[in-house]
C-alpha cells in the first residue's frame, strides 16, 4: 500500500509549496521571467535526475518521447501562468486551487469517458452534483 501512496503524498506536498510560492511571487514581478527562471530550475533538476538514473543513456531516453512532452509543456505554462494570475487577481490560496480542483475534477470525469471509455457512474454523477454544490459555498 506504501507504493501506491508515496506519489499521493507527493502531490499533496508538493502542491501546497507550490501554491504557497506561487501566491508569494511579487506582483510587480514578471510572470513569465518567474516562468522562465521556475522552468531552467526543472529542466536543471529533471537533467540531473535524468543522468542520475538507470537505463539505456540519454540519447535514448529522448528517443522514447512522443508529441506528449512537448504538449505536457505546453499545458504546464498554461498551468502555472494561470495560478500567477489567479492569485494577481485577488484569489485566497484556501480558496482558488480548491475551485480550479474541483471544476477540473469535475471536467476530467466527462473527459475520461470521452477520450479513454472510462465508465460514468451514477454514484460519480452524484459526486459531480456535490461537488457543484461545494463549488456554491466555497465561491459565494
Amino acid at each position: 500500500m506504501g507504493h501506491a501512496l508515496w506519489p499521493l503524498a507527493l502531490i499533496v506536498l508538493s502542491n501546497c509549496v507550490y501554491n504557497i510560492t506561487a501566491k508569494s511571487t511579487p506582483a510587480q514581478a514578471n510572470a513569465f521571467a518567474s516562468l522562465t527562471a521556475t522552468y531552467l530550475t526543472a529542466a536543471a533538476l529533471s537533467f540531473a535526475a535524468l543522468l542520475a538514473g538507470r537505463g539505456g543513456g540519454v540519447p535514448a531516453a529522448f528517443g522514447q518521447l512522443n508529441w506528449t512532452a512537448p504538449v505536457l509543456g505546453l499545458a504546464a505554462v498554461g498551468l502555472e501562468a494561470g495560478y500567477l494570475f489567479l492569485y494577481r487577481a485577488g484569489w485566497q490560496v484556501n480558496t482558488g486551487p480548491l475551485v480550479a480542483n474541483l471544476c477540473l475534477a469535475v471536467a476530467l470525469i466527462f473527459l475520461g469517458r470521452l477520450l479513454f471509455g472510462e465508465a460514468l457512474t451514477l454514484r460519480q454523477l452524484a459526486g459531480i452534483a456535490v461537488c457543484l454544490a461545494g463549488l456554491v459555498l466555497v465561491s459565494c
